[in-house]
This record gives structure tokens, sequence and C-alpha cells, in this order.
């Protein structure tokens, strides 16, 4: 019998089932795929979009501005989840005023809110956000329904189940999210 043979087939055994394990761990604890619903997102990502999240990088740091973040509306386990632009840090007063977004009374230049915002919601008055909360826009915003809205309203950090990372379908928006 030819050990050397054996050796080789062990050893290629191992490899595929360390890969295996690799990827389930990358895939259950640090990324995940879901589907874009709705137009809220579009230019950037459009209904029927599969992007992956990246769900270990909030554990490390904390969600920065222009963030495309993946969150369950008031934690809510019950509903599907959503998908925007973190606009709004903790400790920021956040408001919409004519159109225009401001925060802690400076006017938001974004190419994403540059031709106005229609519809102020409960943004109309100042919103100071709490620790760990967070004022997500929609980059479609006069066809979102985001932190304007009571339904949705600030986001907490606890909430966000990660940061959009890679758009995998279609392949014509295949890539990297900005």
């Amino acid at each position: 019998m030819d050990y050397t043979k054996l050796k080789e087939i062990l050893y290629f055994g191992i490899e595929i089932i360390v890969v295996i394990v690799i990827a389930f761990v990358l895939v259950y604890f640090v990324g995940e795929k879901t589907s874009v619903i709705g137009a809220s997102m579009s230019p950037t990502l459009s209904n029927k979009d599969e992007v992956i999240i990246n769900k270990f990088i909030y554990t490390l740091t904390d969600p920065k501005r222009e963030d495309v973040v993946v969150f369950r509306p008031n934690g809510n386990e019950n509903t599907h989840l959503n998908i925007k632009r973190v606009v709004g840090l903790p400790g920021e007063t956040i408001r919409v005023e004519k159109g225009i977004l401001y925060i802690d009374g400076e006017a938001y230049q974004s190419e994403f809110v540059a031709n106005g915002i229609k519809d102020e919601g409960i943004a109309m008055e100042p919103i100071l956000l709490g620790e760990d909360e967070y004022f997500v826009l929609g980059d479609n915003v006069n066809n979102s329904e985001d932190s304007r809205f009571a339904n949705i309203g600030n986001v907490n950090k606890a909430d966000m189940e990660g940061k959009v990372w890679f758009c995998v379908s279609p392949m014509s928006n295949m890539g990297f999210v900005d």
C-alpha cells in the first residue's frame, strides 16, 4: 500500500473540511445575504438587489455617517429588514426645514438630499439623537420610509444587523456598496 498517496488524500480531506468550517463561520457570524425591498435606496440599490451584510463590523466600531446599514425597525424581529443610509450620529440634533436637512444647525450637503426633501415628517421639529441612536434616510429620499416617520424613527445600534458590504445580484449592480 502506498502511504504517500493515502497521506495526500487524508490532507486533502482535512483541507476541504477546514474550508467548509471557515466558510460556515464567515457566513453565519460575519456575513449574511438579504434582498432589497422597494426603491427607497435607488440609485445605490434597486428593488430585489441581493446584498451581503457585514454583521461583524459594528461589534468593533460604531456606524459612521454615510454607512448603508441594515436594521430591524424598533428591534421588531417579526418585520423585514430595512436598508438605509446613516446621516445623523449620536448626540446630534437633526431637523428638516423647507426641504433642507440640518445637522446641529448646519445644512447637510449630499447628492441624495440635493433636490430637497419634500416631507419633513417628525423631523420638522428638532430631534436630539440619544446615545447609540442614529438618523437614517433612504437615498431616494422622497420615496423612502425612514427616520422622518414615527414607525421607523431613530435607529438604535442594537437593532442594526450590520453594514451593507457588497451587491451580489443582479450582475449589472455587482460590486462594493458605498
